[in-house]
């Protein structure tokens, strides 16, 4: 025993998932834009400023995949709860995304999205009512989805992606763990031991946690040793995610990555300090490499973007490429 007094979580009052009022439904989500319609769109845009850079990022996605390169989307939480899933989802589907990354609170809301439908609480309201994430059902799963991932080998995200498919969640189809894991490409989660409301559950396992993100940390650092002439794509994800790709990278490189054409790109509201220097500036100093800021929300932008680089990757070519 240390010394010091540590909070009692076997006596936390929580509630089920199904009492929870919450912000966001899954009949509320996305459904992905008509390519044409989003090459017409991009066709009317200014070639200036803002315009030209993401005429830029699209015809980079494109040409990655039909090159054979990885194309990696990380994905902060509030682009999960914003609905765009499916869009993203239809970039899997075609073999555009090759690798998904996602930070603790991105799988939180996945998974209950996948389970329930629904996810999003008032943090403010249930802070202050002391109930803010005390809820079994979200916990129990991936407690349990972790110990089971451990036994198997498998990173954090393969785990939760195997348990949404294999137990049969009711909205998996709107899951992006779950579509990940039926098609075979890399998913990782990387946490941050604190940062995510599963953490104060009292079934958390935080050897489990840690031994499978350090494994997804590793599977993405591989990926990262592709990163001559690929795309990394920074969805909403200010401070972990960034941080997570940047020491990956540094691992990458350190066993011989050639980082020459690399291509990244940061897309959020609002510029933060980590996803600028972290993203879009240190790793690109290398010939033909490029970092690309998109400014914009993400119920707007990921749809278009998705749809813009569909419109670009003609399904036969895209099925090769994500054989290859």
């Amino acid at each position: 025993m240390g010394r010091h007094r540590e909070a009692d979580l076997s006596r936390l009052t929580v509630g089920s998932v199904a009492s929870r009022p919450t912000r966001v439904r899954v009949e509320d989500f996305a459904r992905p834009l008509d390519p044409a319609a989003a090459r017409a769109v991009i066709e009317s845009f200014p070639d200036q400023l803002a315009a030209r850079a993401l005429r830029e990022v699209i015809a980079r996605i494109a040409r990655a995949r039909r090159d054979g390169r990885p194309v990696v989307a990380m994905c902060g939480a509030h682009v999960i709860k914003v609905g765009v899933s499916p869009c993203l989802i239809a970039l899997i589907e075609r073999g555009v995304i090759t690798h998904l990354a996602l930070n603790g609170a991105g799988a939180i809301h996945d998974v209950e999205i996948a389970r329930g439908g629904r996810t999003s609480e008032d943090v403010e309201a249930h802070l202050h009512a002391g109930s803010f994430g005390m809820v079994d059902e979200t916990g129990d799963f991936m407690a349990d989805a972790a110990r089971d991932g451990v036994q198997r080998g498998e990173g954090l995200g393969e785990a939760y992606g195997r348990a949404l498919v294999e137990q049969g969640a009711p909205h998996r189809e709107a899951s992006l763990l779950a579509a990940a894991w039926r098609h075979g490409i890399p998913v990782t989660v990387h946490v941050a031991l604190g940062t995510d409301t599963i953490h104060h559950h009292p079934r958390c396992d935080g050897a489990a946690l840690g031994e499978l993100s350090l494994r997804d940390f590793r599977i993405l650092a591989a990926t990262l040793a592709e990163a001559r002439g690929a795309v990394v794509m920074n969805l909403g994800s200010a401070v972990i995610l960034p941080e997570v790709f940047l020491k990956a990278l540094s691992v990458a490189r350190n066993l011989g990555a050639d980082l020459g054409g690399l291509t990244t790109v940061n897309l959020d509201q609002i510029q933060h300090y980590r996803p600028r220097v972290n993203v879009v500036e240190r790793p690109t100093r290398a010939p033909g490499a490029a970092g690309f800021t998109l400014i914009g929300h993400h119920e707007i932008m990921v749809p278009l973007l998705a749809a813009a680089v569909l419109a670009e990757i003609p399904a036969a070519a895209a099925a090769a490429s994500a054989r290859r």
